[in-house]
């Protein structure tokens, strides 16, 4: 196997002009793709005004939530990426591989071309996301089962933004890649990564508690972050722009990490359970106040936390995307098991099911081995038996 990180520039010269076509395309690719990060859309612009409007209507009056508006025409859009010449890439299984992104990105499009629109918006989601399976839901309830924790010191929510910039500054000092923080009132998560622009957002209007620090630095920075600049360092920009369904194995290692650094808690297991359960409710034709209801009411999660999950899910018109958290974790927990290495899906914003596509991309000199590996991933150091016990059994 050899790469082009490995070769000298006169090999390098060589392997693209051999594959010319094949960059000519990704280049294009590209350029297009930088156009439609998803959630920069789907990020709700009144979540917090809207909140307080739904809980002064005791839970009755569901939020009117508005979005950023698009910022390039979609018809066009789509027009561009099927006009690529797919048929001028040589080997086949990278041809087929960029048909699939091509399919993948246009669905995207078409998600971000009908946010607010219900019905449009959710059946756009489902062909990119999915919906929880019978397994995903009796995997959520059975981890919803346990008892709660007992309340720990590090649970409590006392750090601001700032401290939280001054943590994840120094927690990147492990990582050898340049850390660009912002802090945003236009995101739902706590924290998010915007791949297009290498950042972390940190929510402005909000607390952190130590636990949730620890959790956010290895599974933003950790594994987020670390797929970011693997991916910008590949010489094929599929990898940072992204491979299709990539969100289960990304959100799945994601999370792992937290397991692996010791900060997953069943407290933030329960809340990938309700996220699941949440799902499942929307695909049975619940509305925001009953799905609130289910979480809230049925399964006493406080408040605020069971906005925040119905909110993510409901947002857009109907979006899947959180189920995946819990499948993705399991996968890569069982993989763990195995002892398999999770090297070739940190090369970027890829996905288990590409695994081969990666190698064979690896053995053309198309792919580079990853320089930034998780640090989490080197030990385990979770000490909390009844997640091992959870995890162990999960269908």
């Amino acid at each position: 196997m050899f790469s082009l990180g490995s070769m000298d520039t006169k090999q390098q010269k060589q392997v693209i002009k051999d594959n010319q076509e094949l960059f000519d395309i990704d280049n294009n690719l590209d350029r297009l793709a930088k156009k439609i990060e998803l959630l920069s859309y789907l990020n709700p612009l009144n979540s917090e005004k809207e909140k307080q409007r739904f809980f002064a209507s005791k839970y009755t009056e569901d939020p009117i939530l508005k979005y950023p508006k698009v910022k390039f025409h979609p018809y066009k859009l789509h027009r561009m990426f099927f006009s690529q010449r797919l048929e001028r890439i040589e080997d086949q299984r990278v041809q087929k591989l960029y048909q699939d992104i091509i399919y993948y990105y246009s669905n995207m499009v078409q998600c971000i071309q009908t946010i607010g629109e219900p019905k449009k918006f959710y059946y756009n989601s489902l062909r990119l996301y999915g919906t929880p399976t019978e397994k995903d839901v009796q995997n959520a309830q059975f981890i919803l089962h346990h008892s709660n924790e007992a309340e720990r010191a590090d649970m409590e929510k006392i750090y601001s933004p700032d401290d939280a910039k001054s943590y994840f500054e120094e927690f990147s000092k492990l990582y050898d890649f340049p850390l660009n923080i912002k802090l945003s009132t236009a995101i739902a998560a706590d924290a998010m990564v915007s791949n297009s622009t290498q950042t972390l957002l940190i929510k402005k209007n909000t607390k952190f508690s130590k636990n949730q620090l620890l959790t956010l630095a290895n599974h933003e920075i950790g594994v987020h972050l670390v797929t970011t600049y693997n991916g910008i360092e590949q010489p094929l920009k599929i990898f940072s722009n992204g491979f299709p369904r990539n969100v289960e194995t990304q959100e799945g290692l994601a999370v792992f990490s937290e397991y692996m650094s010791g900060a997953l808690t069943l407290n933030r297991l329960k809340t990938l359970a309700y996220r699941v359960l949440a799902s499942e409710s929307l695909i049975k034709g619940y509305s925001f106040s009953d799905t609130f209801d289910l979480i809230h009411g049925t399964y006493k999660l406080n408040r605020n936390d069971a906005f925040s999950i119905t909110m993510r899910v409901h947002r857009g018109g109907g979006f899947t995307k959180d189920r995946l958290y819990l499948s993705g974790l399991k996968k890569i927990y069982k993989r763990y098991q195995k002892g398999e290495a999770m090297d070739n899906l940190l090369t970027g914003k890829v996905t288990m099911d590409y695994e081969a596509d990666i190698v064979n991309l690896q053995e053309l000199g198309l792919a580079n081995p990853i320089t930034h590996k998780n640090i989490a991933f080197m030990e385990n150091k979770n000490e909390n038996k009844t997640l091992d016990f959870i995890l162990n059994n999960l269908k």
